[in-house]
């Protein structure tokens, strides 16, 4: 989902759009939603399901790798009529993840933070929309695409449909491992976040998928698995790279 770059959004006088990032003169202002982008316009736009049509806006080296990847094996699958399938996982989590790695993703951060004893660390507010998907649909949403042959030559989106705040993802591990401490909101960012992406599933619904997992379920079996587990938690020293490198806020 990296290479959409910000999600949808509906702008009530513009209608659909596909903005870029945020300009930093509004984020030091902690201004965190996206307002349309139109000349003149500047209305706060709402976030609305990302399709698979969207413009893509990579926003990152990484970003810009999965983009650059998807196209080069979809040119050449369809060059030699190899089947070739992108599938554009939203945020995955579930048990046997990275945990130590400070750049996975918020669910394991957030485990790592706590079992260390620290706080959770949000950027901006923590009202970010994304989407978290159980690594088992995401199993189920690779062999889909792999056994349907009208799958072959297209992209899909790998999700839930279900937005999530990234502060309800800390409240809800917080709950798991037992109340500690609140979450810190550092009310600050970092350079190429985006505000909201989630996504819209419909063109792999019509596959067959369906997600079965839901995040509360999910991420307490992915909080039983931590509780077995010795890691160290990197976070404070990813921040001070990211600080030390201009690219927080």
């Amino acid at each position: 989902m990296s290479i959409y770059g910000e999600g949808t959004y509906q702008c009530p006088v513009h209608g659909k759009i596909y903005p870029r990032l945020r300009p930093d003169v509004q984020l030091q202002q902690n201004d965190w939603e996206m307002h349309c982008p139109v000349d003149g316009c500047n209305q706060y736009a709402k976030p609305i399901a990302t399709d698979e049509d969207k413009p893509l806006f990579p926003t990152s080296i990484y970003a810009i790798n999965k983009r650059d990847h998807e196209e080069m094996f979809l040119a050449t699958g369809r060059a030699y009529h190899i089947p070739t399938v992108a599938l554009r996982y939203f945020n995955t989590y579930g048990t046997r993840q990275a945990l130590s790695n400070p750049y996975t993703g918020v669910a394991a951060i957030f485990s790592g933070r706590l079992l260390n004893g620290n706080p959770p660390v949000i950027f901006e507010d923590g009202k970010q929309f994304r989407d978290f998907v159980h690594v088992l649909d995401i199993v189920q949403a690779n062999l889909l695409v792999m056994e349907k042959q009208e799958a072959d030559y297209n992209v899909f989106n790998a999700g839930t449909g279900r937005a999530f705040f990234h502060f309800g993802c800390c409240y809800y591990l917080n709950q798991l491992y037992g109340p500690g401490d609140p979450p810190e909101i550092v009310q600050n960012f970092r350079a190429g976040d985006i505000r909201h992406c989630f996504p819209d599933i419909q063109r792999i619904q019509n596959l067959g998928y369906q997600s079965k997992i839901r995040f509360e379920d999910g991420v307490a079996e992915l909080v039983n698995w931590v509780h077995s587990q010795t890691f160290v938690d990197n976070f404070e020293q990813a921040r001070r790279e990211l600080t030390g490198r201009g690219l927080a806020k």
